[in-house]
């Protein structure tokens, strides 16, 4: 049995529970630079899945959170749980985690890009290692396996890591290798698209993202569904931010 806690978030307040957020997503023209220079100096790739990207993250700050409703203590049931670690919802829960990882790649004499912040390089004597981070997706590229190997169980050491070896998918993109180097796809992520959204391979395209036989009025709501159309429009502007 799983049990996945979320914090309420939304209860907290700007200036007052938190003072800054991040996104800890390193930018896409990152990772495709990063893959052709390591191609280039035939360094081998290898991909890892952080298990509880946030819980190991202690907060700087005091935070409180009301009892759950189904554990609420008999004999003090007004009291309120002081938080120890990030949670899911929390606002600030992703710079605490880039914090938490940051702090221990330094110690571990990386360097953070200064055009990258989810970047990270270790470059000393013969040893060029790449390090990137997506939230909790990490890709480790570099040219020296034993430090790579040293350096992964480090790592894993310190959070709770999934080894998933040589990257097969990234970020929603296919990685095939080739006899010239790698094959960069988005057919499994645009199959996955289609299938999600009721999308037969007869379908025919079209040049807009709405129907246009589709005669919509202002009172006509009962049929439309904003949460799903958004979601495709995301999928699809992600799509085009990702060329390969």
């Amino acid at each position: 049995y799983k049990a996945h806690l979320v914090a309420k978030g939304y209860h907290q307040q700007y200036d007052n529970d938190y003072h800054e957020t991040f996104s800890l997503v390193v930018k896409l023209q990152t990772i495709k630079l990063v893959i052709c220079l390591a191609l280039s100096k035939e360094c081998s790739f290898s991909q890892m899945d952080v298990n509880i990207v946030f819980l190991p993250d202690t907060i700087s700050k005091d935070i409180y959170m009301s009892q759950l409703p189904a554990f609420i203590h008999l004999q003090l049931p007004n009291h309120v749980c002081k938080l120890h670690n990030a949670f899911y919802g929390l606002k600030h829960a992703l710079i605490a985690w880039y914090h938490a990882l940051k702090s221990f790649l330094l110690h571990f004499r990386f360097v953070s890009s200064k055009s990258d912040t989810s970047l990270f390089i270790y470059n000393r004597g013969s040893i060029l290692t790449y390090f990137l981070v997506y939230v909790d997706n990490l890709l480790l590229t570099g040219n020296d396996e034993l430090f790579l190997k040293q350096f992964q169980d480090a790592l894993a050491s310190q959070f709770s890591l999934k080894d998933l070896g040589t990257p097969i998918h990234f970020l929603g993109v296919e990685i095939v290798p080739t006899s010239h180097g790698l094959f960069l796809s988005q057919h499994h992520y645009i199959r996955y698209l289609l299938q999600t959204h009721n999308m037969h391979d007869d379908a025919r395209p079209v040049n807009t993202h709405l129907s246009t036989t589709c005669n919509l009025t202002s009172g006509d709501v009962s049929s439309c569904d904003d949460t799903i159309y958004c979601q495709l429009v995301d999928s699809l502007q992600y799509l085009s931010h990702m060329p390969c």
